[in-house]
């Protein structure tokens, strides 16, 4: 059945129906200066082959039909015709040239990281953004929503088809002030991955190590849609990206509650690190820890995916030296476990471990403090 409707779609895009909005065959304009002018080259480019091709084809054709051999018509014979070799040398050099001056200049400009109003670093993680705002001392993580998480598990009773932008929303999405130049850094934690938001007109690639950059200046209030565009890891369709401009007075008053909730957050965080807690509030917090960060890969039930993902059931890590445990948690493992004692808090990390250790059937009776795991980070 979907793939009919998919089917209906197309022909609907071909005939020029409202499905042109969910099947769209072009780059898109986006609302930034850059990407309209991208577009704008991309367009003139199409039509000049578009004329090459006409042309080139139009002459094959009447030579085909009209020169053929079949009504006697002998081919010229000619050799080292300097005229023709000039103008065949002349007329590409000169169609090249109208299109190397105007890229070259759209690139210089798309290049130009200088005289920003703001700066915000963008990190890739497996399978996460982190957005800090340089200018700003704002700093936090943006993942998939819950919603489109639980969704997309193995046996899930939710249907994807009733969360509104699947796979397509965060929990924490970018907010950027309208009508200012906003430099963006970009590095990887992990592995390379690439920001993509199509209504911004370009993309860039995270790499661990290395610094790249870029800028947009978005012109009108909306909410700017994307995704990692590099093979990242399994869960790679999994690391949306979600942008919203709002306009200065808008952006400065979420700044202000962000920045509020930030310390609020921080405050609690350090009174966390502290505390003693119960079983029972361990393995409550420790729950949601795992459904939002460990649930995707070792799954729901914990039994993970053979082959790929370890089980958390009954494993040897889950059940072996508790030291060891919390180590692979903060540390990670390899290229398929990423490292969380930059995403987590002591207190969520002696949760996770906590819950794991006694959840799964493994029923180890292990009890971990956010004072042991900050010991050990």
């Amino acid at each position: 059945m979907n793939k009919i409707k998919r089917l209906l779609a197309t022909v609907g895009l071909a005939l020029g129906g409202e499905a042109q909005a969910d099947y769209a065959l072009n780059l898109t304009e986006g609302v930034t200066e850059v990407s309209r002018d991208i577009h704008d080259l991309h367009m003139y480019i199409l039509w000049v082959c578009v004329v090459i091709g006409v042309l080139v084809y139009s002459l094959i054709t009447y030579s085909v039909i009209h020169h053929r051999k079949s009504k006697g018509v002998i081919a010229a014979q000619f050799h080292e015709n300097t005229k023709l070799e000039a103008v065949w040398t002349v007329i590409p050099f000169l169609i090249l040239l109208t299109m190397a001056i105007p890229a070259t200049r759209i690139m210089v400009k798309a290049y130009d990281t200088s005289g920003a109003d703001m700066t915000i670093k963008v990190t890739g993680y497996q399978w996460k953004w982190r957005y800090e705002y340089l200018d700003e001392g704002l700093d936090f993580f943006s993942t998939l929503d819950a919603k489109s998480n639980e969704a997309r598990q193995l046996g899930s009773r939710l249907d994807p088809a009733q969360v509104d932008h699947y796979l397509l929303n965060v929990d924490r999405p970018l907010v950027i002030p309208v009508g200012k130049k906003i430099r963006f850094v970009f590095t990887g934690a992990d592995v390379i991955h690439s920001w993509w938001v199509p209504a911004l007109g370009w993309k860039k690639d995270t790499i661990p190590g290395f610094i790249t950059d870029a800028w947009a200046k978005v012109e009108k209030p909306g909410v700017y849609r994307g995704q990692c565009a590099e093979l990242c890891g399994r869960d790679h369709g999994f690391m949306p990206i979600v942008v919203v401009a709002k306009p200065e007075e808008e952006y400065r008053q979420w700044l202000a509650e962000q920045k509020g909730q930030s310390a609020a957050a921080k405050e609690a965080a350090r009174a966390e690190a502290v505390k003693t807690f119960t079983m029972d509030e361990l393995l409550a917090k420790g729950k949601e820890v795992y459904d939002a960060n460990c649930a995707s890969c070792h799954q729901a039930n914990g039994e993970g995916i053979p082959g790929t993902f370890p089980a958390i059931s009954h494993s040897p890590v889950a059940t072996g030296p508790l030291e060891e445990h919390v180590k692979i948690v903060l540390k990670g493992k390899g290229q398929l476990m990423p490292a969380f004692e930059t995403s987590l808090q002591p207190a969520e990390i002696a949760a996770v471990v906590t819950y794991q250790r006694n959840a799964f059937g493994n029923h180890q009776g292990d009890l971990v403090q956010p004072s042991q795991v900050a010991a050990q980070k």
